[in-house]
């Protein structure tokens, strides 16, 4: 048994398929199916039912696999301790951030970041808070930019903005001449969603459900540039984050406007796992995309 062994284990929990688990470690579909009946045969347990067309993992697999991500997040911290004996602002730097900000907030701080730290080798990642989470609990990444959740109360989260959501209509809509709106405007309207998975979606939910509001349930969005282009097209309206209505303007005929009595907002973070090392670096790269974003959001 080794690590690589470990984390085909914990790529297959993940992906609940072979071939996307083999692409996900790098590897072929043969090597990492291989690999994964070689750790059976030494371990002597049964990991996977295999008489079903599913990855399915047997109770002793799924204990493993748990043990697995401990030791994966412990080989991790070794890592992370052998790189703190250097300098801290040099090495590589795998970097998660969710959909809704990736588009809008790296544009701002990557030219910052590079500048500021020409030894760090920054890799990026894009995908929905839970995954990110999961990639976090394992190892592979080593902070992620989110909006705080329930789910990222066990990282340390750093604050890096608070974020409004605006009313997005088009500008053929009776709303398109208001300077702002109550939230309680929003009482017995329909509201254009992102899909399920996108933390915005439950955010802007509660302030919605809260004013009275319900949700389109004819269509949900796959990114915000899908709820844009519907919104534009007087299908609906909907919620956008601020970073993303920045410069925006009128572009293709979507006014945004913003609510109060409430407002609503969500809170960026950057998260990272407890007993990090390298907490010193984390929160270096936190500041320097504080003091590259406050001036974007000053009104």
């Amino acid at each position: 048994m080794n690590i690589r062994d470990l984390e085909y284990l914990v790529a297959l929990a993940e992906y609940k398929h072979f071939r996307r688990a083999a692409d996900a470690c790098h590897v072929s579909q043969p090597t990492l199916s291989g690999q994964i009946r070689k750790l059976e045969d030494e371990l002597g347990i049964v990991l996977l039912e295999r008489t079903s067309r599913k990855v399915l993992f047997t109770q002793s697999g799924l204990l493993l696999v748990d043990q697995a991500k401990t030791v994966l997040r412990e080989v991790k911290l070794l890592k992370e301790m052998a790189s703190n004996q250097g300098k801290d602002m040099t090495g590589p730097l795998h970097i998660g951030v969710i959909p809704t900000v990736g588009p809008y907030l790296l544009p701002h701080i990557m030219p910052v970041l590079t500048h500021e730290f020409p030894e760090l080798e920054l890799f990026l990642y894009e995908q929905q808070t839970a995954h990110l989470i999961d990639q976090l609990e394992t190892g592979h990444l080593d902070c992620a930019i989110v909006a705080s959740v329930e789910e990222t109360q066990p990282f340390i989260e750093v604050p890096i903005f608070q974020e409004k959501m605006l009313v997005a209509v088009s500008d053929k809509h009776p709303w398109s001449t208001e300077k702002q709106l109550s939230l309680s405007s929003l009482n017995n309207k329909e509201i254009l969603m992102l899909d399920d998975g996108h933390c915005l979606r439950e955010q802007a939910l509660g302030y919605c459900f809260a004013a009275g509001a319900r949700e389109n349930a004819h269509f949900q969005a796959t990114s915000l540039e899908t709820l844009r282009n519907m919104v534009a097209a007087n299908a609906g309206i909907t919620l956008m984050p601020e970073l993303a209505v920045h410069n925006e303007g009128e572009r293709q005929g979507v006014k945004y406007i913003p609510c109060v009595n409430p407002e609503p907002t969500r809170a960026i973070t950057l998260i990272y796992r407890p007993g990090s090392p390298l907490r010193q670096r984390y929160e270096r790269i936190a500041k320097v995309i504080v003091n590259a974003i406050k001036p974007i959001l000053v009104e």
